[in-house]
């Protein structure tokens, strides 16, 4: 066996073994007491309808599919902001270009209006 992946799996292990024996310390010392409005359902700061099939504007997942977009974007820009000094010029071109799209596509969905609501 590697002994340089050694210390991972100490570490694994041990974080493993902490997670572990907190869990059952916080088990056992916890006292809950079962209340009516702690077991209601609760849903985005309103009681749920009673219909699970009822209409929900478009615009909530176009929100959302544009947050993960540019969240995507971040995660992106992390290793290159790193290693950027690293990189030779023909690179940097590349995510400046990746930068563009995404400006336009942001642009473009702004002018469209899903970001605004009626």
């Amino acid at each position: 066996m590697n002994f340089e992946y050694l210390a991972i799996f100490v570490s694994i292990f041990f974080s493993f073994l902490i997670s572990f024996f907190l869990f059952l310390v916080i088990f056992f010392l916890v006292y809950s007491k079962k209340e009516i409005e702690k077991s209601s359902s609760y849903e985005c700061g309103f009681h749920p309808f009673e219909d699970t099939r009822q209409e929900f504007n478009v615009r909530f997942y176009l929100v959302s599919i544009l947050f993960i977009i540019f969240d995507l974007e971040i995660v992106f820009l992390f290793p290159w902001i790193i290693s950027l000094k690293f990189l030779s010029l023909n690179s940097f071109f590349l995510i400046i270009f990746f930068l563009i799209i995404l400006t336009v596509g942001f642009i473009y969905e702004w002018l469209k209006g899903a970001l605004t609501w009626e």
